[in-house]
């Protein structure tokens, strides 16, 4: 199929809202759309650390936004009354995997009931077209195997956290052959799926690149559990970029598009986590080094990747940047924060730069 490239023309003055957009991968995603002129707006809880990437990107001013629990029906349906937004995106989540065991209650309340309320509410708005409720690729049920798992595969989750995207995935599905017929002119929900994703603006507790850049800050090595694991790697872009273009195609053709989508890396970009740290910590330089965490962990998933075929032969989507590259970018990121850079000119440089390439 020919390679599809995002749309500024689609985009332009098109009423989006994104949940989540406080978060790491919501506040990156609020800017693209902005960027391509997009009437963004937002509905999620305040930034969850400081500083946020949120924050530093000053969306504020640009955008309405909302801020309220998923977990409160009545909030987004109201939230929707008021956007009424064309296209949704749901990215408001506890994104966690070791909070999800301290709190599995509220882990759950937010990524199931959440999911919930932002159909229900999508259900009940007439302007709304298309809906992309994003999960992860821990909804499948994991065998710890080197198969990579396709949109056919079962649900499962050995955690509160995995167990609750793999029942988001569910709720969509029932939602979808239940209430959103889009050969009938309903909206057209899908689901999408990416693997671990890195890049400027996150400072998530327990996540890989963060942990980092706060240990350099301290002048300590980086304290790694489970240096052997293999994991799946992507800029934060890459998936960011199957997301835009699936709305895209479900507002154009509903019921060809609507279902599960995977959006994950090459084969190649499968590496360790000794490998990433390794590479950061070099692209980085003195004073960044790493050591193992010797201490006893909760269980996480030692390996997992998506089969992303199904977007490349239906969407024309593939990667656009190698680990390499992802890495470079990631660290250039935070090494421009770190001297007092302009957050917001780097991450608009970034997606400029990915565009360019999606172009070619």
């Amino acid at each position: 199929m020919e390679e599809l490239v995002i749309r500024r023309e689609y985009w332009a003055g098109k009423r989006v809202l994104v949940t989540g957009h406080t978060g790491f991968k919501g506040s990156w995603l609020a800017l693209w759309l902005a960027s391509l002129g997009a009437r963004v707006s937002g509905y999620a809880l305040g930034p969850a650390t400081d500083p946020s990437l949120w924050s530093l990107l000053g969306l504020a001013g640009q955008m309405q936004a909302v801020t309220a629990d998923v977990r409160d029906l009545g909030a987004v349906t109201r939230a929707f009354a008021e956007l009424r937004p064309q296209t949704v995106f749901h990215l408001a989540a506890q994104s966690l995997v070791r909070p999800s065991y301290e709190d599995p209650v509220a882990t759950y309340a937010t990524n199931v009931m959440g999911t919930v309320h932002v159909l229900e509410a999508a259900r009940r708005c007439e302007e709304t077209q298309a809906v992309v409720i994003v999960t992860s690729d821990k909804c499948y049920e994991n065998r710890e195997s080197n198969q990579a798992y396709s949109e056919t595969d079962p649900m499962g989750g050995h955690d509160p956290y995995s167990s609750s995207k793999g029942c988001a995935e569910l709720v969509t599905a029932a939602y979808r052959a239940s209430f959103f017929d889009a050969a009938k002119g309903a909206a057209a929900i899908a689901s999408a799926r990416a693997d671990n994703v890195i890049g400027g603006g996150d400072w998530a507790a327990d996540r890989i690149v963060p942990d980092i850049v706060r240990a350099v800050r301290r002048g300590e090595p980086v304290r790694v559990r489970n240096p052997h694991a293999i994991r799946p790697w992507q800029h934060v872009l890459e998936p960011l970029s199957g997301y835009l273009l699936l709305a895209e195609r479900l507002c154009e053709k509903p019921a060809e598009f609507a279902g599960a989508w995977n959006f994950g890396p090459s084969d190649s970009d499968a590496v360790s986590v000794e490998a990433i740290v390794t590479a950061i910590v070099r692209l980085w330089g003195p004073p960044a080094s790493w050591a193992r965490d010797g201490q006893p962990h909760l269980h996480e998933a030692s390996f997992l990747k998506l089969d992303s075929s199904k977007a490349r032969a239906s969407l024309g989507w593939k990667p656009r940047l190698g680990l390499e590259t992802a890495l470079d970018w990631t660290v250039q990121w935070y090494k421009a924060h770190a001297q007092g850079g302009n957050a917001k000119a780097a991450s608009l440089a970034q997606i400029e730069r990915y565009m360019e390439l999606a172009s070619r």
